[in-house]
């Protein structure tokens, strides 16, 4: 599913993952990429319950494009790096790098959104235990990014 911007992704994602849904937030194809894109993908045989639910909350998907072929494949907001004693994860724009020994946040970069200076003070230099958890404080495309990598970065 595409939707008219990000905050409409992130509102869908949640009201449909309450719902137990299996779905997966991804970076849209190149080939109906637009700028700074999220995309729903689903299986296809549960899109009408799916428009359903969402549009109980007043939630209307732009377009259904159908993955099947080989152009069109959403693209994985994920990448890993592992730098020796540092791995940094990130999840579209947004990239956060811990210490192996002691899993302390040792840089939060990336993005323009205007909370990026914010959430990174409040990180960096915590284990990822004792930081807060960046979708609690972040406020924008940018916060959600970087709380899809910090729940990357725990699985590490």
């Amino acid at each position: 599913m595409v939707f008219e911007n990000t905050s409409e992704v992130i509102r869908a994602e949640k009201i449909l993952k309450k719902t137990g849904r299996s779905i997966s937030v991804m970076g849209p194809p190149p080939e109906i990429r637009t700028g700074c894109d999220l995309v729903i993908e689903f299986p296809l045989i549960e899109e009408l319950e799916l428009k359903r639910e969402l549009s109980k909350s007043n939630i209307f998907p732009a377009q259904t494009v159908p993955v099947g072929s080989g152009l069109l494949q959403p693209v994985s907001l994920f990448h890993t790096k592992d730098f020796g004693d540092f791995i940094m994860v990130r999840a579209a724009n947004m990239k956060i790098t811990i210490s192996k020994k002691d899993r302390r946040i040792v840089n939060i970069s990336g993005g323009g959104c205007p909370d990026v200076p914010y959430l990174a003070e409040k990180m960096t230099g915590k284990t990822l235990e004792e930081s807060p958890n960046p979708g609690d404080i972040g406020h924008t495309l940018c916060g959600y990014a970087l709380q899809l990598a910090y729940e990357e970065i725990l699985k590490k």
